[in-house]
């Protein structure tokens, strides 16, 4: 398989995941759900942040099984979190260049092209205590891409933003999604989010995933009872949302 399949189970304190997914090799997955309901969890196990029984497989090498578990630095794995979190010392030429130096295999994604790609050209000669929280994201994306990875993974990377940065960066990511040759998980509440950024969504409810990954379909073509596919997916979304089960 060239996407990521996984499962984990088990108890982080109080909470108990026990969650079963698969990403394709392409594109975004977003993972909804209620505050609460395991995503960071997941994420993180997948990250290799926590450690919980169960496995992993990521284009077909095995992250986590039965006698296998790379820590977080082995893992290709790039990760953009609510908060930027940039390295204050050096400018974003230099935290671009740090995620560049971490690289474990060859670059696919050069780091012009990803200056071009993130409309970074501007800011590159910046320190990051002078950027707008739209430009840190972008400049913590870039970082992260510049780490060749395998798998992308975004936890609410526009949480924290106000309306004029969300706006700001949206285009960007848009771009991204086109461009990305690699599978992504997008952690995300708001729908208008996901109506505009994923292929696939994912969600979860009390540490599991109660709608599996489907590639969203076409919105011209007809669905159940004269709706749309991209239609049902947005009211079975909001179902879930509202607390009703697959089977209610």
């Amino acid at each position: 398989m060239n996407g990521v399949e996984g499962r984990f189970a088990g108890a982080l304190g109080a909470f108990r995941l026990d969650a079963e997914f698969a990403l394709a090799p392409q594109g975004i997955t977003a993972l909804s759900g209620p505050s609460g309901s395991g995503k960071t969890s997941l994420l993180r196990c997948i990250a290799g942040l926590a450690h919980l029984d169960g496995h992993l497989t990521v284009a077909g090498e095995v992250w986590q099984g039965a006698r296998v578990f790379l820590p977080p630095h082995r893992r290709m794995v790039g990760v953009v979190f609510q908060e930027a979190s940039l390295l204050p010392h050096l400018s974003v030429r230099g935290n671009l260049l740090y995620g560049a130096r971490r690289a474990r295999s060859k670059a696919e994604i050069g780091f012009d092209d990803t200056v071009e790609l993130l409309g970074l050209a501007p800011l590159i000669a910046r320190s990051t205590a002078n950027l707008s929280g739209g430009e840190r994201q972008r400049v913590a994306l870039g970082r992260a891409l510049l780490t060749q990875p395998r798998l992308l993974l975004m936890d609410e990377p526009l949480s924290s933003l106000d309306a004029a940065s969300k706006a700001e960066i949206l285009p960007y990511l848009e771009r991204l999604h086109r461009a990305l040759a690699i599978p992504a998980l997008y952690i995300s509440h708001d729908a208008s989010e996901i109506d505009r950024l994923a292929d696939h969504v994912l969600v979860m409810n009390n540490g599991r995933i109660e709608a599996p990954s489907r590639r969203a379909p076409d919105p011209g073509r007809p669905g159940l009872d004269g709706l749309s596919g991209a239609e049902r997916d947005r009211l079975a979304l909001a179902a879930l949302r509202a607390g009703l089960t697959p089977d209610a």
